[in-house]
């Protein structure tokens, strides 16, 4: 069995909208698995952006993966907080949930003529925020992964990003990879290869916490040119 499944790849992503920059990428696994990220335009003024974990791995992961894309693509548009999606996402997935997977799940609404940012997770990753120049772990209030109970409740939050602020979205993948030791990557090493250019664009930020990955866990392959 063959799956296709998409994620924005063009980048830049919106060339004409001058207001935000926006990248993101995911290096697959040895096994097909769920987790995924998207973005979309919800409206001229909307920007929505999603990272998610499903649980699990092979074909039925890839499988509810993509069928929770679709879900929180449609019912974003159908419009909404974040948390309000989430919850009507969770009640839809509970009641034909007979494989009993859930994902977690970070959607947030950005506002981009104001940079007013709106958010909930289900269960997903902290957020890590730069705000004043410096990146730090964003400890939100988390609900109950998406599928996993019925009556789970979801929260929004806000922030306001202004001109040179950014956000870093990613899953367990980053902090969970592990060296030779069997030593985590973990989260302080995130922050650490972030902090080292606060102000890199995101191409180049995300290059940045790879390589410092790559390093910890021994594949860094660095090839220099001679002559």
């Amino acid at each position: 069995m063959r799956l296709s499944i998409r994620l924005p790849a063009k980048f830049p992503a919106f060339p004409d909208r001058k207001e935000f920059d926006i990248f993101a990428s995911m290096d697959p696994a040895k096994v097909v698995g769920g987790d995924f990220y998207d973005f979309f335009l919800i409206d001229n003024d909307h920007l929505a952006m999603v990272i998610a974990d499903v649980s699990g791995k092979g074909v039925p992961a890839a499988l509810f993966m993509m069928s929770s894309m679709i879900l929180i693509n449609d019912h974003a548009l159908m419009g909404g907080t974040p948390a309000e999606i989430l919850d009507r996402i969770n009640k839809q997935i509970c009641k034909t949930n007979k494989a009993n997977m859930f994902v977690t799940v970070w959607l947030g609404i950005l506002e981009i003529s104001t940079g007013r940012l709106t958010a909930s997770s289900a269960g997903h990753e902290f957020p890590i925020v730069n705000t004043d120049g410096k990146f730090e772990l964003l400890k939100d209030k988390h609900g109950m992964p998406i599928g996993a109970f019925k009556k789970a409740k979801y929260k929004d939050y806000e922030l306001t990003l202004k001109k040179g602020d950014s956000i870093f979205l990613y899953t367990d993948g980053v902090a969970e990879a592990t060296d030779a030791d069997n030593k985590l990557f973990g989260t302080e090493r995130t922050l650490d290869a972030l902090n080292e250019h606060p102000d890199a664009a995101p191409e180049e930020m995300l290059k940045n916490v790879r390589k410092a990955a790559e390093i910890f866990y021994g594949m860094l392959i660095q090839i220099a040119p001679v002559g």
